[in-house]
């Protein structure tokens, strides 16, 4: 059986950052750029009934932030198992809930 590569912090990191990074100039450009620049475009279509870059502008970015951390957290954990830090039973063992 041969030893486990050794951990790679900086590669791991680069990922990391290069992932926030891409996460958040999408949120971005779907909340700021669709919401206030693209309006008038985007008001040819509608959702529920309401214009949909009005929409955009007030519910679309709440809504797509709050998938992103939920896609954050999916690519983190499948980094997490690609660079094998991710958590296990033995890891959090000593973890302790209260009853």
């Amino acid at each position: 059986m041969s030893p486990e590569p050794a951990f790679d912090r900086r590669r791991y990191w680069r990922r990391t950052v290069q992932r926030i990074l891409v996460l958040v100039a999408i949120w971005a450009i779907v909340g700021p750029v669709m919401g206030i620049v693209l309006v008038r475009p985007l008001n040819q279509f509608s959702l529920g009934g309401v214009p949909f870059g009005f929409w955009m502008a007030q519910q679309g970015a709440i809504y797509l932030f709050v998938v992103l951390i939920f896609v954050n957290a999916w690519l983190a954990d499948r980094l997490d198992h690609e660079f094998n830090v991710h958590e296990t039973a033995e890891t959090t063992q000593h973890v302790q809930t209260p009853h």
